[in-house]
């Protein structure tokens, strides 16, 4: 029984940060969209809120999503959770950043969030195709949690496509191992 817990769990967290990859095209969109209403906090969304703190925290998200989240071994304030960083990711794909995931949830309808995790494709790191795979009730949950911590911050840098170096600060990745590569098209 200890394995397939250990299972789900891996799954479930796997599964809660390739949700916030979503954020990366979403934040595009979201900035020329209206901000929708907040999410009410009655007690079946408080469950909601609680499930969705919880994804967040084990899948790693706050690892990206959240500047210092990682160095400091979680220790950074919920109420700065989810901002997006200027760290960025570089690889052959070009340079990616976190997005300001609270700024996208707030321009996002649940339904519409829903659609495009279960169907967007994105540029590494982030994992999309483990947020594809997702529960409708887990993404649902992170949705409301995102959406209960409210808007703040400012958008992440702009992608950078390969060969432009970034301003600041990046991590380098190599390119994918042989054979790797032709399974990414």
């Amino acid at each position: 029984m200890g394995n397939s817990i250990d299972q789900l769990r891996r799954r479930t967290a796997a599964q809660a940060a390739a949700l916030l990859a979503l954020c990366l095209p979403a934040a595009a969109f979201a900035a020329g969209q209206p901000a929708r209403k907040p999410v009410s906090t009655n007690a079946a969304d408080t469950q909601y809120i609680e499930r969705g703190r919880y994804l967040v925290r084990i899948a790693g998200c706050n690892d990206c999503h959240t500047a210092g989240y990682a160095q400091t071994a979680g220790q950074v304030p919920e109420k700065e959770w989810l901002l997006g960083d200027q760290l960025g990711f570089r690889g052959p794909w070009g340079t990616t950043y976190p997005a300001n995931l609270r700024m996208t949830m707030t321009a996002l309808g649940e339904d519409d969030w829903i659609k495009a995790a279960q169907t967007v494709k994105l540029r590494p790191p982030m994992p999309w195709f483990a947020l594809r795979d997702m529960d409708k009730e887990d993404l649902r949950a992170i949705y409301r949690f995102v959406r209960h911590l409210g808007p703040a911050g400012k958008p992440a840098p702009a992608y950078l496509p390969p060969g432009q170096a970034p301003a600041g600060p990046a991590v380098q990745f190599p390119g994918p191992p042989p054979g790797a590569a032709a399974a990414l098209k």
